[in-house]
């Protein structure tokens, strides 16, 4: 089974200082691995056209989507997306903020497709509407999921 994560709409490589935000240049976005914040899978830039991330999963006995980048925290299953980006003054990046893809808002007759066929793909923008990197939890209609094919073998 795999998690597929398609992002469009990425806000650029820097975001200028706001109300409340400092700002931060060389903007990178990536997926984090369960329980291990500073290991990331496959930084992307943050002005690519789109990206995307395939994540091996399995599922339980009971039906819930289980992997190495699957998060398990009060209020349920989700995946990060980790933003990483250099402050001012600062010479090297760090993550600055996050976006959680809630897994438990995948709608059940979506998830038994996607258990069917394979793949589980989330489409969503990367970009706020402030023009930011997306953050917080990220629920539909925000998020489309779907039931797709595996990209690769399983």
């Amino acid at each position: 089974m795999q998690l597929r994560i398609e992002g469009h709409t990425l806000p650029g490589r820097d975001c200028g200082p706001g109300p409340g935000f400092h700002g931060v240049s060389g903007i990178e976005v990536a997926v984090q691995r369960r329980d291990r914040p500073a290991e990331l899978l496959d930084p992307q830039p943050g002005d690519a056209p789109q990206t995307t991330w395939t994540l091996p999963c399995t599922f339980t006995a009971d039906g819930e989507l289980r992997g190495p980048y699957v998060q398990n925290r009060l209020g349920g299953r989700f995946v990060y997306l980790s933003w990483l980006g250099r402050p001012p003054r600062e010479e090297a990046s760090r993550m600055f903020r996050r976006a959680k893809l809630m897994l438990a808002d995948v709608p059940p007759q979506v998830l038994d497709e996607a258990r069917l066929r394979g793949a589980l793909v989330g489409r969503l923008a990367l970009t706020d509407a402030k023009g930011h990197p997306l953050c917080g939890r990220v629920v539909p209609p925000a998020v489309v999921w779907s039931a797709g094919e595996p990209t690769e073998p399983c």
